[in-house]
């Protein structure tokens, strides 16, 4: 989603003496040159787990240690309250504030569930919304937690498939959009999937005040095993998407759609020159700041792909080995997170040759990135 936006002056107003405190000197400098800052789980020099914020110029300015690998980030924008997920099938999400005025607090799944790795908040910032998997019974749900409970578990809804993944808010506030991969596992076999001859990935519309399931889309029989995974709404409200194909590598299948309220589900179409450059894999789907843009990255295939979130049409593309993490920097281009604990500056102008912002070969960035402003 476009570039996510705090009020500075509330922020820094309400830090005080625990905030000036928690920072280092270099990290209240850093806060003082810039109002656009970014989060992202990684992996340190050590071997452990953080997630970090950071400015753009790749400063850390906030590190919270995890107790295992990290997956995505969710930010709720008007508080700065933030929870980082577990990657499947962790259990664990960390909750805490984006410049350190609390300290973090953990909580964890149900029993016989563990999370996808995605969540979102509700717009005031009271409910949570995380993708879990029932893996015991095969089925997909959304966990309910209620953050001013300590995170508390309080409702379940049905995800509408198998192997929900992402979860977005959609523009009006009350309608959740979830990618559900279609792909059922279980933890005692690790990342296999046991369903594939029956695999189905959808796209569900849920109501999230009732839990009802509004609309839910499939791809049809001939794209069943293409995995919806990750998703970005754009600047008109339509859900752009990016799959996974779990079937035969030699194939290679379109894997960015689109889907506009009231419409169906539409694959777009990539030349075999960017599809091969994909690998079957598409990591991240990101929207510019001006929600004009689309950014899908491919850390197999080494490959971002921006697109006119108009017209469908393909814009440019940068090549980077294990590239994944994408996130809107102000304009309409993009900070771009690599393996190699590299930060690329990079989008549709730079033709083919996204900047380097900093290179850490001490750490390893994960798979997503979120940027907002204060």
């Amino acid at each position: 989603m476009p570039l996510m936006e705090i009020d500075r002056r509330a922020l820094l107003a309400g830090a005080g003496a625990g905030l000036l405190a928690g920072l280092a000197s270099r990290q209240l400098a850093a806060m003082e040159e810039t109002d656009t800052f970014f989060l992202s789980a990684r992996k340190e020099a050590d071997g452990s787990y953080a997630v970090v914020v950071f400015t753009p110029e790749g400063k850390d300015i906030v590190r919270v240690p995890l107790p295992g690998r990290g997956h995505d980030v969710t930010l709720h924008e008007p508080s700065g309250r933030a929870v980082a997920f577990a990657r499947r099938p962790g259990t664990f999400a960390a909750a805490f504030d984006i410049f350190g005025r609390r300290e973090p607090t953990f909580f964890a799944s149900p029993e016989n569930r563990h999370f996808y790795g995605h969540g979102v908040f509700s717009p005031d910032g009271k409910l949570l919304y995380a993708t879990e998997n029932d893996f015991e019974n095969g089925r997909g749900y959304l966990g309910v937690y209620d953050t001013t409970d300590g995170h508390r578990r309080i409702a379940e809804f049905d995800s509408g498939g198998v192997g929900p993944h992402e979860v977005l808010l959609m523009l009006d506030g009350r309608t959740l959009v979830v990618a559900n991969g279609g792909m059922e596992t279980h933890p005692d076999y690790g990342r296999t999937i046991l369903n594939l001859p029956t695999m189905k990935p959808t796209l569900a519309l849920i109501d999230r005040l009732t839990g009802d399931i509004i609309a839910c889309h499939d791809l049809g029989e001939s794209e069943r095993l293409s995995s919806i995974r990750h998703m970005t709404i754009d600047g008109q409200g339509a859900v752009w998407f990016g799959c996974q194909f779990q079937g035969d590598k030699t194939k290679r299948p379109q894997l960015v759609g689109r889907l506009s309220r009231g419409g169906e589900p539409e694959l777009l179409s990539s030349p075999m020159e960017i599809l091969r450059g994909f690998n079957n894999y598409i990591g991240s789907v990101m929207t510019s700041r001006d929600g004009k843009t689309i950014a899908t990255s491919s850390p197999r295939g080494g490959q971002v792909v921006y697109w006119d979130a108009e017209s469908g049409a393909i814009l440019g593309r940068d090549r980077v080995v294990d590239v994944c993490g994408v996130a809107p920097r102000p304009g309409n281009d993009f900070l771009i997170s690599d393996g190699a604990g590299e930060l690329l500056a990079a989008g549709p102008a730079d033709g083919g040759n996204p900047s380097l912002v900093i290179r850490n070969s001490r750490v390893s960035w994960d798979n997503h990135m979120v940027g907002f402003r204060i």
